[in-house]
């Protein structure tokens, strides 16, 4: 999408929509700068015949401006002007996206002034975030539709960022941050993807070959896929005993960011890849096991949070490993009861296959640190119980780290993908002890989302660890079922908080 930043309306050079943010007291002084004074007069009669009350989701559209390059103007609610925030603004953009999309704007003016509110909201924060919006707005599911009946996908021409204040020199920030929100936005639409195809096509081999695909796009990137044989040498058995019962082979995947010198410590990030989940011999009931096709969206958002700083070229070393299988019940699928080794060397009683996610992790954790990294963030649909704790708007967050747990928690403040901290005292590991091995895979019946991290720390006393657990965040139910594409948004956020300057 094409962009660009103006400080005066009066200059554009294309026809076009202009939106400006307007509180509820209905005050039009903030649209001073860039109309005329009978616009204005106008638009303020219109108001008053209007039931526009300037709340977040609501809007007004006029027509026949006096500037002919203007085809409309619309008026977006901000709500109440003491209560404005990030959160607000948020609201407002997201609401601005469904109207340019539902009206099919091709040319946007959007005027900065107005919503920042005097430079309350960053500007630079404000790009970004507007940029993850609008190069958003062009996701639509169509992979397994007809072609035929798929309407025309909406996508922008141009947006063009009115803010009086902006000097020429701006406009190298302007594009610094429309291409970190373009980036993060692209991240976000191929974890979407993945997590809406259904799994008779995202296999964990089409997991695989999206992260070949990808590793195409950047001589930056080297992608590594570890085949079932390959990880039975390296002693990964806790992860293959998940995929006993399917016909799909079970794959590690490996994907090296080289951005920064050798020497310079990388990133983890770590993806539970179960790309159908039935349960195993611990078999789920059938309603709304269809949803278990997302089962794999950590590992969607390690290839997303990899694509996003591939394509910006971030000076930092990231290392993404995806532990891909699908659970399956047959003649051939681990039991419950049975006892596996794993690549650290301690044994697991597998209580419950249905508890496969932290199976297949643990050894992909063990695999990781073979890096030497800085940080490992392990990313997975673990637990219901996360979902009874937090619902579906904060992801949890359990570390060994307090600084790295603070990191993210800041990441999670400036990006408003949400993760809330639950505690992993040692007095939750006794749940994990087994009469027959090391560790057993479950614990007892409450606090399922804290032991099954419990279980986790097991394989990551070595280095700096912080576990997602995003089975409330990672999809959408109902009318709108889909994936979300978190927390994309959050770990490219956080990579760049921690990647040297530009």
């Amino acid at each position: 999408m094409q962009y660009d930043l103006i400080n005066n309306i009066t200059s554009i050079n294309t026809k076009g929509s202009a939106i400006f943010g307007i509180f509820d007291d209905l005050n039009t002084n903030g649209l001073v700068k860039s109309l005329d004074s009978k616009d204005i007069s106008k638009i303020k009669d219109i108001i008053k015949k209007s039931s526009f009350e300037g709340k977040i989701g609501q809007s007004l559209c006029i027509y026949d401006i006096l500037n002919l390059k203007l085809e409309k103007i619309y008026l977006v609610g901000l709500g109440e002007k003491n209560k404005y925030t990030e959160k607000s603004f948020l609201k407002a953009v997201n609401y601005v996206s469904q109207i340019c999309k539902k009206d099919n704007l091709k040319n946007i003016f959007l005027d900065l002034d107005t919503l920042i509110k005097n430079k309350k909201i960053d500007i630079n924060w404000a790009i970004r975030n507007i940029s993850i919006q609008i190069n958003g707005i062009d996701y639509v599911y169509s992979e397994t539709k007809n072609k035929t009946k798929i309407k025309n996908i909406y996508k922008p021409n141009k947006i063009i960022f009115i803010c009086t204040s902006a000097t020429s020199s701006y406009k190298t920030k302007l594009k610094k941050y429309f291409l970190q929100g373009q980036a993060i936005s692209n991240g976000i639409k191929l974890a979407k993807k993945l997590g809406d195809l259904p799994s008779n096509i995202c296999t964990p081999t089409y997991l695989a070959k999206t992260a070949s695909a990808l590793g195409k796009t950047n001589k930056k990137l080297n992608i590594k896929i570890h085949n079932e044989k390959e990880m039975k040498s390296m002693g990964m058995n806790c992860l293959l005993s998940v995929g006993n019962g399917s016909e799909e082979p079970s794959k590690l995947i490996t994907i090296k960011y080289n951005g920064a010198n050798k020497s310079d410590k990388p990133i983890a990030l770590v993806g539970k890849g179960i790309t159908f989940d039935t349960g195993g011999i611990s078999i789920k009931p059938s309603n709304g096991m269809d949803e278990m096709k997302y089962d794999m969206c950590g590992a969607a958002s390690v290839l997303g949070t990899m694509k996003a700083i591939s394509e910006l070229n971030l000076k930092i070393n990231v290392i993404g490993v995806i532990a891909s299988a699908e659970n399956m019940p047959s003649g051939s699928a681990t039991n419950p009861g049975d006892v596996v080794s794993t690549m650290s060397g301690q044994t697991v009683e597998i209580l419950n296959t249905d508890a496969e996610g932290r199976l297949v992790l643990c050894d992909a954790l063990t695999y990781v640190s073979r890096f030497k990294p800085k940080h490992v963030i392990d990313i997975a649909t673990l637990t219901g119980a996360v979902l009874v704790a937090l619902g579906k708007v904060a992801s949890g967050v359990l570390s060994n780290d307090e600084k790295l747990t603070e990191k993210l928690k800041k990441s999670s403040s400036i990006s408003h993908d949400y993760i809330w901290e639950l505690p992993m005292w040692e007095e939750f590991q006794s749940e994990l002890d087994s009469n027959f091995a090391d560790i057993a895979n479950i614990g007892k019946r409450y606090a399922g989302t804290i032991t099954a991290a419990c279980f986790l720390s097991r394989f990551t006393e070595d280095y700096s660890w912080a576990h997602l657990d995003i089975a409330g965040t990672a999809w959408n139910e109902g009318a709108n079922k889909g994936g979300t594409g978190r927390p994309v948004s959050l770990l490219t956020h956080f990579i760049l908080e921690n990647a040297k300057s530009l």
